[in-house]
């Protein structure tokens, strides 16, 4: 998922200098830095963030639980306090008959 955006000029100048500087070895390189640290400082955003994205289905409470660094009950909690209701189920008939054939070829 590789969107593009404009950063304001003021910062995208001050990057360039970082990058010059060698501080970076390009301009990606200090918006990683950026959003880590961003996301270190303000875990509150983290947590949105890993929440979103265990909603769309897009990481499992496992995965959403050690990416905030919480265990999966604790996860639960949080969902819970914050009303969001989990995602109960079994896997969908594309998992299920992925899981069948990846079997299928391991026998052989």
């Amino acid at each position: 998922m590789s969107e593009m955006f404009a950063l304001p000029a003021t910062i995208e100048m001050e990057m360039k200098a970082l990058v010059r500087d060698g501080y970076y070895a390009n301009i990606n390189e200090a918006l990683k830095d950026a959003f880590r640290t961003l996301l270190n400082v303000r875990p509150e955003l983290r947590t949105s963030a890993v929440i979103e994205l265990y909603n769309e289905g897009e990481i499992s409470i496992g995965k959403a639980a050690e990416m905030i660094g919480v265990s999966t009950i604790e996860f639960k909690d949080i969902l819970a306090n914050k009303g969001i209701h989990r995602k109960v189920g079994s896997r969908s008939k594309k998992e299920l008959n992925e899981g069948v054939e990846l079997i299928k070829r391991l026998r052989e």
